[in-house]
């Protein structure tokens, strides 16, 4: 067997009630108890309010723009645009739901899961595959429409990015076409960016040889430009519910 060591426990001396200080009165006890539980209640509490106050969770839900076609890790819009605000003070994380090739009405098919419960914010850059493919501009309203139905739905504030037609479908099809972002945005009250590759489009330095896409500078010139707007969308994100 161990040898078992005995342990002397200091005794303590309660000292007696001051003279000249009065007792509380019974009814006091309780109370003052009251109020340390309120106290302690507070501050258990407080820990939602610190979550409240973390990044900005922001989705890029786009195309082969959003998606970085033809770029290596790193060079897409979202990890830009992330880098960007950061350097700005934002805490935020932006994720790239960009799928190559989608249409409105693929991101409308995909929406659901493209954008998890958890998105504070949403850029939607769809219309450029509706353009190249000629698509009725009222069946790209339509999705459109839907997609910023659901947003609304559940409280989370767009950013919309429009879009420009090409000049060969004629220019009833381009006023059709260029009118809905406007028009949407003002339905939704979203936040509204005229045209994704502003400051791009007509530049070759800025473009991959395809002549569609932007290169590494052309993405850093499109969040330069875009900024102010995602910077207001982070805004509306950090007052809504």
């Amino acid at each position: 067997m161990l040898p078992t060591t005995q342990v002397s426990l200091p005794r303590i001396k309660w000292k007696p009630w001051p003279r000249n200080v009065a007792r509380p009165s019974w009814p006091a006890r309780p109370l003052v108890a009251a109020m340390v539980g309120v106290f302690l209640m507070a501050a258990l509490f407080q820990a939602p309010a610190a979550s409240a106050s973390g990044p900005v969770r922001i989705v890029a839900f786009g195309d082969s723009l959003t998606a970085g076609f033809g770029l290596p890790p790193g060079d897409d819009f979202a990890s830009r645009l992330e880098a960007a605000l950061k350097k700005r003070g934002h805490d935020v994380a932006v994720t790239n739901a960009g799928v190559s090739g989608d249409t409105t009405a693929g991101g409308r098919a995909r929406f659901d899961w493209a954008v998890s419960e958890d998105t504070d914010a949403v850029i939607v850059e769809l219309g450029a595959n509706d353009v190249l493919r000629g698509i009725p501009p009222k069946t790209t309203r339509a999705n459109l429409d839907d997609i910023l139905a659901r947003l609304e739905k559940r409280n989370i504030p767009v950013l919309v990015a429009g879009m420009r037609a090409l000049a060969n479908w004629g220019p009833d099809y381009a006023k059709a076409f260029e009118a809905i972002f406007p028009e949407l945005s003002e339905k939704y009250g979203a936040v509204y960016y005229p045209f994704f590759m502003e400051g791009v489009i007509d530049k070759p330095e800025l473009k991959l040889p395809d002549a569609l896409h932007p290169n590494r500078e052309g993405v850093e010139e499109i969040v330069r430009r875009i900024l102010p707007a995602v910077e207001k969308l982070i805004a509306r994100a950090r007052k809504a519910p």
